[in-house]
């Protein structure tokens, strides 16, 4: 589909054979905003000046519709990619062909006939003459495949953390990044946005979903078969390919990898070669970058990073002041209680969207009226979401997060109310709660102490009686 018409008779006929019902107006105004990268407030604001909790409801019922063709993870930020990739080849097709170009990616099957047309018969890289492992870039825009990123809609200010990044990867070369966080805090859009401002700098840019939990064979296949397509010969291992040209690439979801259940990192079973992969990304000189993006941070990185070898981590954590611009989206009103609702929900962008419609349902938009005479942090419609972390969790774990709950902060030195616990077990449970991000270490007074994060201390109560309701259920 190259044009929103095409995608709006595509969506029309779909929805009509599946209810009986034509595309509706709002519904039409919802998927060109979408297309075009609009955010929820300019498509309610340009659509009769409506409210933007009823663009967001009619959003997410024009979403169920089209899940069974586009998938059950439909979302506004995947909808255009999810379109273009069900209308256009495969990103590794028997044939080689495979998607690229730097200012329009997702162009498919396009791919040989733009490279003619880009690169003329006297260009080096035509030549016969050519060596045939010349760098893309020296000649052409780099081939870039991200058909499994998200789309750059609904951004928020990362300045810092860009920055952070951009001197980790074109100045100290680092070859290996872990960006882990809390799901929904926006690791893939602000890698995403990353990718905005360097990818000149770069021959070759591909992005992978682990959502799949691909073998780590089948992944190296499929990143050779995209490496491969410029380079003739192909070249033995994927290292090679790295010392041959710059490549940036991106795997998203490392936590499918892990096993639930147990400490944070352990790999399944079947995929436990995967940490001697990143060992060799690590350890071996080459000129590119492999960024991980995670829930958990992976045992190995904290090895690597012991070692001094070329590896960074980036725990990202919530927004600060620029939260303020999701609050003023969804209309709420009393600004000035909007740093306490921030504070509350530590500035966590999935969070407080969440909330924030909670906020448009139940009190017309007033903070004050939702804040006022709050006994515990309001979970709401954030269960789910909590309660996926909190699945994968060890039993050791949970002990201690239950136990944890009854303090504001812990010195796991001196804490007589964690003393059930050896401390081994104790020191063994922080790490893993620290990787996971639900615990933070603050040092004051040259001692450590541990907080849990307030919405999972919270949720871990809900959590508790949930499980027991179940497990009586199951007895009954």
């Amino acid at each position: 589909m190259k044009n929103i018409e095409e995608v709006l008779e595509w969506a029309e006929k779909l929805i009509l054979e599946k209810t009986g019902e034509p595309l509706k107006p709002i519904e039409e105004a919802i998927l060109k905003g979408v297309w075009s990268g609009k955010k929820y407030a300019q498509i309610a604001k340009e659509y009769n000046n409506c409210r933007v909790s009823h663009v967001k409801k009619e959003a997410a019922k024009l979403w169920d519709k089209l899940r069974d063709e586009l998938g059950e993870d439909l979302k506004k930020y995947n909808f255009r990619s999810k379109v273009e990739k069900r209308n256009r080849v495969s990103p590794c097709s028997q044939s080689g062909h495979c998607l690229v170009q730097v200012d329009n990616v997702n162009i498919g099957g396009e791919f040989i006939q733009t490279i003619k047309d880009d690169r003329s018969p006297s260009s080096p890289e035509s030549s016969p003459d050519s060596s045939p492992n010349s760098s893309p870039t020296q000649n052409s825009s780099p081939i870039i495949d991200l058909t499994d990123a998200p789309d750059l809609s609904e951004f928020y200010n990362r300045t810092t953390e860009i920055n952070t990044l951009k001197q980790w990867i074109l100045k100290d070369q680092i070859r290996l990044i872990t960006i882990y966080g809390l799901s929904g805090i926006g690791k893939s859009l602000l890698t995403r946005q990353l990718i905005e401002q360097i990818k000149p700098e770069f021959d070759y840019i591909i992005w992978k979903s682990l959502t799949e939990t691909p073998t780590l064979s089948c992944l190296k296949n499929q990143l050779q078969q995209f490496f491969a397509q410029s380079q003739n010969p192909p070249l033995p291992t994927i290292i090679d390919y790295f010392r041959n040209s710059r490549c940036l690439v991106i795997l998203d979801d490392l936590q499918n990898l892990f096993q639930s259940g147990f400490l944070a990192g352990q790999y399944l079973t079947e995929h436990k070669d995967y940490g001697q992969f990143w060992q060799q990304i690590a350890k071996n000189h080459h000129q590119s970058s492999v960024i991980l993006l995670s829930w958990e941070k992976p045992r190995e990185i904290a090895t690597l990073q012991g070692e001094k070898q070329s590896t960074r981590t980036l725990n990202l954590k919530g927004l600060s002041a620029d939260a303020e611009e999701i609050l003023k989206e969804h209309g709420l009103t009393d600004s000035e209680k909007w740093p306490e609702l921030i504070n509350l929900y530590q500035g966590h962008p999935t969070w407080l969207n969440i909330i924030a419609s909670t906020i448009l349902e139940l009190f017309d938009g007033s903070v004050s009226l939702f804040l006022a005479d709050q006994e515990e942090i309001f979970i709401g419609d954030l269960s789910p979401i909590l309660e996926s972390h909190l699945d994968r969790l060890s039993e050791l774990e949970k002990k201690v997060i239950s136990t944890f709950s009854e303090y504001e902060s812990v010195d796991i030195s001196q804490a007589s109310g964690l003393r059930e616990f050896a401390k081994s077990e104790l020191t063994e449970a922080m790490q893993s709660l620290g990787r996971r991000g639900l615990v933070e270490k603050v040092t004051t007074g040259g001692r450590s102490r541990f907080l849990l994060n307030p919405v999972f201390n919270t949720s871990s109560n809900h959590y508790e009686i949930l499980i027991t309701t179940k497990t009586q259920r199951t007895q009954r």
